[in-house]
């Protein structure tokens, strides 16, 4: 508790605290008189003395100020901490509450400056001053998005440029950093591609049978579960899960080295970031693809087949011949097709995100949030081009 004293024409309208009870040394005056408010400080304000404000007088004082300045006297003040800032600190809220005039010229110039500091100043708008109208926004989200492409189109003409000179031995990059790549891509995605693919088979075997039952065609289940997860189902969420999985940690990943001035290091050294980061990258994922749509058809198909043998009571050679019976190999190089095209998209999609990114940790899950929701849109979108044309070619 500090002394203090409010006075009004050297009347005290606020009584002084008992100088026993009080920290030494630490008091303040509040005189009131036509010209506003002043706030004699005197003593050392320290706060291993105490920073207890007393919000009654604090209140009082601001309300009797009214429309006039309140100003202080610091010409008997001693030392000073904290202690000091929280006072005044918590004297300017209650007049910035009422709205009544606050004025630090009389404290210590440092004190100043670290009030200055504190200020919570609210964003105000001129008047008349609108925000951007709807044809402005228009136009910077179009120009944004005709940025993102350009950058998009030179990423993808790099990586053709650089696939097409690592044929020739001439870009460095490490095959290390491939064969991690692709390990990452490939077996460390099993897992996760064996549970997705074989729900799926059950999914759909389960779907067709219990419609296909009623007309006693159940056995077509067959032809349901291998035409489906040849020319859709494989290529889509396998994809999918890659996006999720891969795409967004290629974003993180790159976007942590933009982050921690990695990025900036390469080029300052003269590596080329493609070659040394993103194509590595591009080539694993693009050729783990159809690994993972091969591995993931086989199951996605032996899923629908425990499904059909449990409620259907189909016997395994008869599920097998409609297998065959219904499955072409232009099926299953239509979703190779679709996968390789999945793969890329995906590892580009994921660079770009990362290599846009900004430099604190917030950008690095916008990153990555940004390549997983771009991906899996683009899939969705590329697969029904995809549809357009087989309809297109009848296949």
């Amino acid at each position: 508790m500090r002394r203090c004293r409010f006075t009004m024409n050297d009347t005290p309208i606020i009584p002084a605290t008992d100088r026993r009870d009080a920290p030494r040394g630490q008091e303040w005056q509040a005189r009131v008189d036509q010209n506003g408010v002043v706030i004699v400080l005197t003593g050392d304000w320290i706060a291993v003395s105490g920073i207890r404000t007393d919000e009654a007088a604090i209140s009082r004082i601001v309300e009797s100020a009214g429309t006039r300045p309140i100003s202080f006297d610091a010409t008997g003040l001693g030392r000073w901490d904290s202690a000091l800032l929280i006072f005044v600190s918590s004297l300017r809220r209650a007049a910035c509450a009422r709205q009544v005039p606050f004025n630090e010229q009389g404290l210590p110039e440092a004190a100043t400056r670290l009030l200055a500091l504190t200020t919570e100043a609210a964003p105000t708008t001129a008047p008349g001053v609108t925000g951007p109208t709807l044809v402005a926004r228009i136009g910077q989200v179009t120009i944004g998005v005709w940025y993102e492409t350009l950058e998009v189109f030179s990423l993808v003409g790099d990586t053709v440029l650089s696939a097409g000179a690592s044929v020739r031995g001439r870009v460095r990059m490490r095959g290390v950093d491939l064969l991690t790549c692709m390990r990452d891509a490939g077996v460390s995605a099993l897992p996760i591609v064996t549970v997705v693919n074989a729900l799926t088979g059950a999914i759909v075997a389960f779907v067709g049978a219990v419609q296909l039952k009623r007309f006693g065609a159940g056995i077509f289940v067959a032809d349901l579960v291998a035409v489906a997860m040849a020319r859709e189902m494989t290529a889509l969420m396998t994809a999918i899960v890659m996006s999720g999985r891969t795409g967004g940690a290629y974003a993180a990943e790159i976007a942590t080295m933009v982050g921690n001035e990695e990025i900036d290091a390469l080029r300052t050294i003269g590596i080329p970031v493609h070659d040394y980061l993103i194509l590595p990258r591009i080539i694993a994922l693009t050729c783990m693809m159809p690994l993972l749509y091969i591995y993931g058809f086989a199951v996605g198909v032996f899923g629908g087949f425990a499904v059909a043998v449990a409620m259907l009571n189909m016997s395994a050679a008869t599920f097998i011949d409609e297998t065959q019976a219904s499955l072409g190999g232009g099926q299953i190089v239509f979703g190779l097709l679709k996968s390789i095209a999945f793969g890329a998209m995906i590892a580009i999609v994921g660079c770009r995100a990362g290599l846009s990114a900004g430099r604190t940790a917030a950008d690095v899950g916008k990153a990555a949030t940004t390549a997983v929701v771009i991906g899996i849109v683009g899939i969705i979108a590329l697969d029904a081009v995809f549809a357009v044309c087989a309809n297109a070619l009848s296949f």
